[in-house]
């Protein structure tokens, strides 16, 4: 019987460690390695370098709060934009503190752009809270207020907004974004460029 045990077991056990090996160690090697071949600014997380210095990934909002730079949607991540503790805050349509976050928010951008209704996602946070994007109805909602912080015209600024939409996969497969790190480094070079 105990014979019978250890014949059983054997199969078992050479079995579980050969699909620990390929899947746990050879498996995730060699994706890692198609990835860093094929997709290297891909597997490296979208990182974007200025002059040597990284200054974020096109994957992962940031907060900006000088006025002249647009602004991403609201985040509850961690303190805000933490990528360590990314997630939504769970607070459910009742939760005072839910509403009272969200007027702070719309009466914020009212402040920007007076009588005009507030696009909503820059009132709500995205499940990660690090949304990358805002709609282009959000970008251009900020774009006056933008072009007088920066001093540039405002037609100058709506360009630079309608330059960085990015459209669907084949015109159907998702909705048009505006990344605003991109839009956000786009207006610092045209303002750099403006003072010299």
């Amino acid at each position: 019987m105990g014979k019978d045990i250890l014949t059983s077991l054997r199969p078992a056990i050479v079995l579980t460690i050969l699909f620990a090996v390929l899947l746990g160690i050879a498996y995730p090697l060699a994706m890692t390695g198609i990835g860093q071949a094929l997709f290297p600014h891909q597997a490296n997380g979208s990182l974007i370098v200025d002059k040597g210095k990284i200054v974020g990934s096109s994957l992962i909002g940031q907060g900006f709060t000088d006025p002249r730079y647009f602004s991403s949607r609201p985040s509850a991540a961690g303190k805000g934009y933490d990528g360590l503790a990314s997630s939504g805050s769970n607070l459910g349509p009742t939760s005072q503190a839910l509403v009272d976050r969200t007027r702070a928010d719309v009466a914020k951008f009212q402040r920007m752009s007076p009588g005009r209704p507030v696009p909503a996602d820059l009132a709500t946070a995205s499940a990660s809270g690090l949304d990358p994007d805002i709609s282009p109805e959000a970008a251009f909602y900020q774009a006056a207020h933008v072009a007088a912080a920066r001093g540039l015209p405002v037609a100058r600024v709506r360009s630079s907004v309608q330059e960085t939409i990015r459209y669907p996969f084949l015109g159907v497969l998702g909705e048009p974004t505006v990344n605003v790190l991109d839009l956000n480094r786009r207006l610092d070079r045209i303002s750099a460029n403006n003072a010299r």
